[in-house]
């Protein structure tokens, strides 16, 4: 048997999860440094706004053996955005996840990408600090445990985003990101993550230059647009009453609710690691798409399901926050969650204004709602005379408390 690895053998080949950003692009010429080998970045298309040639060619003149792209976009919306959204997850009552379950896809893609290629270590450029580190690790171990996972962040002497700045001038390792303009973020087709910089002190507004998905409502146009999302069982498949693509459907939603500046986020949250950050979040599309989906299951879900479903929906949110995806736990969530909205099929209308999304209008083919039943005219559907017993056995354990407390000791 084997010594485990210490931070000082080297790796014969390293597969990097690498975007380009300010701590992959210093982590290549630093594995060359401690650790020898080859380092295969590993590029996944999550729907990103990015020049890919640009980002392979950074990585190889920075020091990578080999630079693959993997377009996993599709897998990301139909596997993890779309499951995810059927749940209804919210974490800490705002977060709509958008970084959170984007990890286990392109840790996924990077393990694949790692044993194709013979190698015997997978890299990220996590901190420390973070919630990354663990859904990046937890996917490994689910997929990959014999593969040896290097973390920078927790090895070298760079302690802040200055240090790193520093580190990649010393090496002329070419960055977007400057002692002024020190945002750290990530952008998939669902969202955009700002931290860092000022968005660190919770008492400051977010200054105006964080924001880059979405206008400022006072540029907003002054009259609403109305959309219409159609479902079929909880899925997005028609805007308009046009069916489209996953990624097209998210694309012009993410364009229409960033027109109205719909999206914003600014949030202090309780990271997996026990401490609180602040950070700031633009998810134009999810917001709409989160709204619409909860009035069709208004309209079709029977009460007692959405209640346990508005229940399991904290559970998947703190699962997927916690890197949890790779569980039978979220599987067997899944398998409730598809059967809870079996009928949650239909179309709602929504009216964007001002940063607001308002409810125009919804409709079902299983629609739970009944007009005759909910009028106040009286029908044969209900009889009113039922409420007395009804509320008689409900009311039964009260009713004998406030009788017998009379004889109680005060």
């Amino acid at each position: 048997m084997s010594a485990t690895p210490s931070a000082t053998t080297p790796a014969k080949r390293i597969a990097l999860a690498y975007s380009g950003g300010l701590d992959t692009s210093i982590i290549i010429p630093w594995l060359k440094e401690n650790y020898g080998g080859e380092i295969i970045a590993v590029i996944a298309n999550v729907g990103q706004d990015d020049d890919f040639d640009q980002v392979k060619a950074k990585a190889l003149k920075t020091g990578a053996a080999e630079a693959v792209v993997v377009d996993i976009l599709d897998e990301f919306i139909t596997g993890y955005i779309w499951p995810t959204l059927r749940a209804g997850a919210v974490y800490d009552h705002k977060y709509l996840l958008g970084t959170s379950f984007a990890r286990p896809v392109i840790a996924k893609a990077q393990v694949e990408a790692a044993l194709a290629r013979g190698c015997d270590a997978v890299a990220h450029g996590c901190t420390g600090k973070g919630n990354d580190q663990v859904r990046f690790e937890l996917t490994y171990k689910a997929l990959a445990p014999q593969l040896r996972v290097i973390a920078p962040w927790r090895e070298w002497d760079i302690r802040s985003r200055e240090d790193a700045i520093a580190y990649a001038q010393a090496h002329q390792v070419p960055i977007d990101q400057t002692l002024k303009k020190i945002y750290s973020r990530d952008q998939n087709i669902w969202h955009i993550s700002h931290e860092g910089g000022d968005l660190e002190d919770p008492a400051l507004e977010a200054p105006s230059d964080v924001w880059v998905l979405t206008r400022d409502i006072a540029d907003a146009p002054d009259q609403p647009e109305y959309v219409r999302i159609g479902f079929e069982q909880g899925t997005p498949v028609a805007l308009d009453g046009q069916a489209l693509a996953p990624a097209a459907l998210l694309r012009r939603l993410n364009e229409l609710g960033g027109k109205h500046g719909i999206g914003r986020i600014d949030l202090v949250e309780n990271r997996f690691v026990g401490m609180k950050s602040r950070g700031a979040y633009e998810t134009p599309g999810g917001t709409q798409l989160l709204l619409a989906l909860r009035e069709l299951e208004a309209l079709t879900v029977d009460r007692d399901t959405a209640m346990m479903k508005q229940h399991l929906a904290i559970d998947y949110a703190r699962l997927v926050y916690n890197g949890l995806w790779f569980t039978p736990q979220r599987e067997a969530l899944d398998a409730f969650v598809h059967q809870a909205l079996a009928r949650a099929t239909g179309e709602v209308r929504l009216k964007l204004h001002k940063g607001h999304v308002l409810i125009a209008g919804r409709t079902s083919p299983y629609s739970l709602y009944s007009t005759t039943l909910a009028s106040f005219t009286m029908g044969e559907l209900y009889d009113q005379k039922d409420a007395e017993g009804f509320i008689n056995c409900i009311g039964l354990p009260m009713k004998m408390q406030a009788l017998l407390s009379k004889n109680w000791p005060r």
